[in-house]
């Protein structure tokens, strides 16, 4: 066989054996369509149609990372994270219509907060920067970055968020309601009443 002949070949074995694995990441790949349904139909009720600043009770999944989202319906769904109205939304859902509707949410552009309380805002940004050294708490912005975006696929978008939400989600890792993050979990526990309250309000207002 002559050389271009065997170089036609090889690159012909090639391409053959890449067209499988394509194909198979096309079709894995989100459709954040199919997420616009789900929303509809299953999350719009609480996190409103495009996942924004509904009830403060309830967080803000625009703009979230996707993977981060995804983590939590699996671990709503297995009952890892105890939310029984969310495990209930959860449980129909297939690993596929999770990674559908966490894309439609992560596509949407997130809009800004505020915080409340100017004093709060001052402690709450002294702990997010640069954390409680005698208490051995570790900067907020070390994981959920200076503006809280956070980093995907590890740690939550924080910015923007509802304090109201971090402020509750904060006492439940305090108190071993919340038990999906040990690291969380460890952290909380040394956060008083008022330094919870101080971070939340000073999250709500990054942007």
């Amino acid at each position: 066989m002559k050389p271009v002949s065997r170089l036609l070949c090889s690159l012909a074995l090639a391409l053959a054996a890449t067209a499988p694995h394509a194909a198979e990441t096309a079709a894995s790949a989100p459709e954040p369509a199919k997420g616009a349904a789900i929303s509809t139909a299953v999350c719009a009720a609480c996190h409103t149609n495009d996942g924004s600043r509904g009830s403060a009770a309830n967080p803000i999944i625009q703009g979230q990372h996707p993977d981060y989202l995804v983590k939590q319906l699996a671990e709503f769904k297995a009952g890892k994270r105890d939310n029984p109205i969310m495990r209930a939304m959860a449980s129909p859902l297939s690993e596929t219509d999770m990674k559908n509707v966490a894309a439609f949410y992560a596509g949407k552009q997130p809009k800004p907060g505020f915080a409340k309380n100017k004093e709060l805002v001052s402690v709450g940004e002294k702990i997010y920067r640069g954390g409680i050294g005698d208490r051995s708490v570790p900067a907020c912005s070390g994981c959920h970055g200076p503006n809280g975006a956070g980093i995907p696929a590890q740690y939550p978008r924080l910015g923007g968020q509802h304090a109201d939400y971090v402020e509750a989600q904060l006492v439940a890792f305090r108190g071993n309601v919340r038990r999906n993050n040990p690291a969380m979990s460890a952290i909380a526990a040394k956060l008083n009443d008022r330094e919870i309250k101080a971070v939340a309000d000073y999250v709500a207002g990054l942007r």
